[in-house]
Formats: structure tokens, sequence, C-alpha cells
């Protein structure tokens, strides 16, 4: 299927689940990310979750890292230029949604894609090859290609693996793991 063929789908899938759903899914792959080798590194960044488009709630993951007394960096997305920036986590930060419903931080302390270590990534669906399919904007493909090689990029889906997507370009960036709440696929 090609990418705008899978928006329609998992968007239309995500609509079906029900909180409760999307509360024990997101649960379950904090759980099963915790099986990962990934937690030696210092800087984490992480997207917060639009519950008005069904996304994995990420507060479970936050509190691993929180735990694990981890740097978290979130960003903040700026439509004009298609990049994101990003900012370190704390206590002061205020968060504010913008008028596409992602909760993003105010202002704070910046940080450089290349000092982030492990980046958990939203996506609608991915195939067995590791490619993904995001909203289309392109954010994570250019953040992603900022950060250094070594950047751990794990998606994060409420459903399985599709075969294959067929229109993948030459800029879009793979991931490393995508883990749903029944498994975890290495690529």
């Amino acid at each position: 299927m090609t990418k705008s063929e899978l928006r329609v789908k998992y968007k239309a899938l995500r609509k079906t689940l029900s909180i409760n759903q999307v509360e024990d899914f997101s649960m379950a792959i904090a759980n099963q990310l915790l099986k990962l080798p990934v937690w030696d590194y210092s800087f984490y960044h992480i997207f917060l979750s639009i519950e008005e488009q069904k996304e994995v709630n990420t507060d479970y993951i936050l509190n691993i890292l929180s735990g694990k007394d981890k740097h978290i960096v979130i960003s903040k997305s700026d439509f004009r230029t298609g990049k994101m920036k990003h900012y370190l986590l704390t206590d002061n930060t205020v968060i504010k949604k913008n008028n596409y419903h992602i909760p993003e931080p105010v202002d704070g302390i910046e940080i450089s894609s290349e000092k982030i270590n492990v980046v958990f990534i939203p996506l609608l669906a991915f195939d067995k090859k590791g490619n993904r399919v995001g909203y289309g904007k392109g954010f994570y493909d250019t953040f992603l290609a900022d950060c250094t090689p070594k950047t751990l990029k794990i998606g994060l889906s409420f459903f399985d693996a599709e075969a294959e997507i067929s229109d993948v370009f030459e800029s879009d960036v793979t991931l490393d793991y995508c883990v749903t709440q029944n498994e975890i696929y290495r690529f």
C-alpha cells in the first residue's frame, strides 16, 4: 500500500480504539520498551501524545525515563520551516497545545539534535523493513536526518507491521525498532 492509503487505513483503525484500549496498549508498549537494551544513554527524545489523534500515551514512558533519571527532550514544531526545535523537559517547562492539538513546550533550554541518543517516534503505520508512515509533514525525517548515525530510532505503534510500504523515498529515515503491545520489531 502507499503512504496515503496507509494513512487513511490507520487513522480509521485508531478511531475504533476505546480510551481504555489506548491506555492499556500504551502501558503494554512501555513495558515492552523495558526489554530493549536502550537504557544506558543520557538524552531521550519523546513526543507528547495528541489525545485527539489517539496516539500512544507516552506518559508511561515519561515515568520510566524520570525514574531512570534521564534527560528528557521534547519538541516544538515550526510549520513555516518544517523543522522542530528541541527542549529539555524540566519541572519549569510550560506545555501548551498548538493549533494542531500538539502539546509543546513554550520555551526552555534548547538541545541540539546531535546530542540526542534515543528517539521515540510517533507513527501511523510501519513495514517489516523499518519504513514508517507519519502524518506526512516530514518533521521527523528532517529531525532524524540531523541526528547522529548512532541515534536509536524507536517507533511506537498500536498495530502490527505491514508487509511493505510501496512508495518509500530515499530521504525517508528507517527505524531501528518498532514496539507494539505484543511485539518488538528489530530492523
